[in-house]
């Protein structure tokens, strides 16, 4: 009797946690559509009066706002991407772990196992990265999300704002979404403050829109000025090809630890999360690049790609192709060793 009882309070207890996580959404849904309507209506349609003014500020909102809300539904629904059941221990293995007691032998044991992985990365202490929660081995950049409860490939943090993981399958479209939002909120601004200046001199009649185009404003800078830091951190992060948690966490290599283990150079650590195609890299849309886990040939001075399915609908690592190509013309790698170079998306 009382264990069902807690087993109900702990399901009401994450019922609970489940909306109450889509609280932040929708803050930033109610504020978005407020700022719409005071833009649209309140500015546009009653305060502009030259028409041709009206139909100009009208077009470039609308093109922006399409983006904006395009990449917000994108980061908030695209799914985090999980690790292969190749990286899940077998039940043979599983059993065999959880019944072994000295934690040397456990060490060994997920060492022996993780010789079949491409898996270069490990613990400070130079363990096997393990997720005693999933059972799995934990592939090159992937962690343990508590709020997810999942593993999360390339994860770069729990973001409230969208109620999702940001890693490997949607870190392009937050990105994105940042910028278009910096565009938006500046968009707003500049357009709103010849009207703010005419309203604070009096030189506009003090009616319902002076409100909203007053503060329209206020809070068009205020999200302007935290989200160009925000945009501007992880363009930085981007072009070291780095994740927020390897910023704060150096990665730890075969080799030891090397804060810029990942970084192939600044293009192609953009390509890395938008894609070769540059016809693409404004347009939330899956890339091809991004699809790709790149790890180095031991010894013989190239760099092994392992191209994966451009669709996540299917097996996102199950390698089809492996090519390879020389680091002689890259002098950022020349000097690496094979575990510096790493593998990149998984």
């Amino acid at each position: 009797m009382r264990r069902g009882w807690k087993m109900a309070l702990s399901g009401g207890l994450r019922c609970c946690r489940r909306v109450l996580s889509w609280v932040p959404v929708l803050v930033i849904v109610l504020v978005v559509l407020w700022s719409y309507y005071a833009y649209v209506f309140e500015l546009c349609l009653v305060t502009v009066l030259s028409p041709a003014e009206k139909v100009i500020y009208l077009i470039f909102y609308h093109a922006i706002f399409v983006f904006f809300t395009w990449t917000y539904w994108k980061s908030i629904f695209t799914l985090p991407q999980q690790p292969n059941q190749k990286f899940h221990l077998s039940y043979t293995d599983k059993e065999r772990y959880e019944n072994e007691e000295r934690p040397e032998v456990q060490k060994q044991m997920l060492s022996d196992m993780a010789k079949k992985l491409p898996v270069y990365t490990r613990t400070g202490s130079g363990a096997v990265r393990f997720c005693d929660r999933c059972h799995l081995i934990k592939p090159d950049r992937c962690h343990h999300c508590s709020v997810c409860a999942m593993c999360v490939l390339k994860m770069d943090h729990h973001c409230p704002w969208v109620n999702n993981c940001i890693g490997f399958s949607n870190y392009k479209f937050f990105l994105q979404f940042l910028a278009y939002s910096v565009l938006y909120c500046l968009y707003i601004a500049t357009t709103v403050f010849s009207y703010f200046i005419k309203y604070w001199r009096g030189e506009l009649p003090s009616v319902r829109s002076k409100f909203h185009v007053l503060f329209l404003l206020f809070v068009a800078c205020m999200f302007f000025v935290s989200l160009v830091i925000l945009f501007g951190y992880h363009c930085w992060l981007v072009s070291r090809n780095k994740t927020t948690l390897e910023a704060f966490c150096t990665p730890v290599f075969t080799s030891g630890p090397e804060k810029n283990g990942f970084n192939l150079g600044f293009i192609k650590n953009i390509q890395q999360v938008f894609g070769d195609n540059k016809k693409f890299w404004l347009i939330p849309i899956g890339s091809r690049l991004s699809r790709r886990i790149i790890i180095s040939c031991c010894g013989n001075g190239n760099v092994a790609v392992f191209t994966f399915p451009a669709s996540l609908k299917q097996d996102p690592l199950s390698p089809m192709k492996l090519t390879e190509f020389s680091v002689g013309n890259h002098s950022n790698l020349q000097n690496k060793s094979p575990w510096q170079i790493g593998s990149f998306t998984i």
